[in-house]
């Protein structure tokens, strides 16, 4: 890539980290893992987890529906399936296992990671 090039590829791409940062920080508490599953998960973010489990909740679950690790906060994934309830059902997939997190992903745009295959997704249609 040339100078100029290089440098407009750099200012695009801090634009749209920014953005996906200002956006989905403030909405979803977005910890910017490089590899978004809200679309996935209710809109919840995993990565809010103590834990940050992206597959299912841990076991340590309370009675009441909180964390075991931060008993004030209310489990993610007790909020993910509650919130899951009101999507159509063909965006929920539980059987869906996410991969692990790519660490070299962090604080990157996980937008830009989806449409380069960054992020290494597998595009898995639900049946309906």
């Amino acid at each position: 890539m040339s100078g100029v090039g290089s440098w407009v590829y750099k200012q695009f791409h801090t634009c749209v980290v920014w953005a996906e940062y200002c956006s989905k920080h403030l909405l979803f508490g977005c910890r910017m893992c490089g590899q978004c599953k809200l679309h996935d998960l209710g809109m919840t973010c995993p990565m809010t987890c103590p834990k940050q489990l992206r597959n299912g909740p841990c076991g340590g679950v309370r009675v009441n529906g909180h964390c075991e690790v931060k008993p004030e906060m209310e489990c993610r994934w007790v909020r993910i399936i509650r919130r899951t309830n009101y999507w159509p059902k063909s965006w929920w997939r539980p059987e869906h296992i996410n991969p692990p997190v790519d660490w070299t992903l962090q604080h990157t745009s996980s937008w830009i990671n989806y449409f380069t295959n960054k992020d290494k997704h597998k595009e898995d249609l639900a049946e309906d």
